[in-house]
């Protein structure tokens, strides 16, 4: 399929497919005229890689996770070893840093509850 049928079966602006190509999560077929044909498979690609970054990864670490998942079930499995102690560095930088938002948050709540009630608009 061409790039306009792309986006609109994914959501995702032409931009974005040209970044995740340059970035090795995708590698669309390049025709003689230059166009990119996409494959069907790539659909669920584009689909992983969004849900992926949406789970906080980076394009760094999306181009190692998907060469080394498969769908099991309705849910993302990994294949390779080594993508399991990862993932879980990953975990542990996320849960890191949403410790330190939930520490910042905390201490905005302390600050404007000891704002006068008129200066709370």
């Amino acid at each position: 399929m061409r790039m306009k049928e792309m986006v609109r079966r994914t959501g995702v602006h032409e931009r974005m497919l040209r970044y995740y190509e340059e970035q090795g999560l995708l590698t669309p077929e390049r025709l003689p005229s230059g166009y990119r044909e996409y494959a069907e498979a790539d659909v669920e690609t584009v689909r992983r890689i969004r849900s992926l970054l949406t789970a906080g990864l980076s394009t760094s670490v999306i181009a190692q996770v998907l060469p080394c998942v498969r769908e099991d079930e309705g849910r993302l499995a990994p294949t390779c070893p080594e993508l399991v102690g990862r993932l879980r560095g990953e975990r542990e930088r996320m849960s890191r840093e949403i410790e330190a938002l939930r520490t910042s948050r905390s201490l905005l709540d302390t600050v404007l509850d000891a704002a006068p009630a008129d200066m709370s608009r």
